[in-house]
């Protein structure tokens, strides 16, 4: 089943592109979450307007992305969250956490969707996340969770 992806899937595709998929993990989990809507041969023109818009939202240039990675990795973004006694979150810092704690500390305005934390971050301490600026480069982000 053909679907045209309205954001960006990890693992699948980024928003604008028509990719093949199971009907049940389309009708389940895609179009559930908004994720994707169905294809026809007339949406030619959405894809179109899904892929300007990614292209306004992407950062332009290769050297740009580099610096912006040069600056996110030198530096450690402090992330206040509510923690019991033992260092223990309640709950877990989200990627929208993560996007404001950046901008908070003078980095550039993320969208929450291009960080990937590779395992739920509950507890206070030193951790790391997964920035993709651009389709080539990607930028590790050390995170300091501390009780707040």
């Amino acid at each position: 089943m053909k679907v045209i992806l309205t954001h960006e899937v990890t693992g699948l595709g980024t928003a604008g592109d028509v990719v093949d998929v199971k009907p049940g993990y389309a009708r389940n989990f895609l179009y559930k979450r908004g994720l994707a809507t169905a294809w026809s041969a007339g949406a030619q023109k959405q894809i179109d307007a899904i892929a300007r818009g990614r292209e306004a939202r992407a950062v332009k240039s290769l050297e740009e992305a580099q610096s912006i990675k040069g600056n996110l990795e030198a530096s450690t973004v402090q992330v206040a969250a509510h923690a019991g006694k033992e260092g223990r979150l309640f709950g877990a810092v989200s990627t929208a956490d993560i996007a404001a704690a950046v901008k908070a500390a003078g980095g550039p305005d993320l969208d929450r969707r291009t960080i990937e934390v590779p395992t739920p971050i509950k507890a206070v301490g030193s951790h790391t996340a997964l920035v993709r600026l651009h389709p080539e480069v990607q930028a590790n982000l050390t995170l300091d969770v501390v009780a707040g």
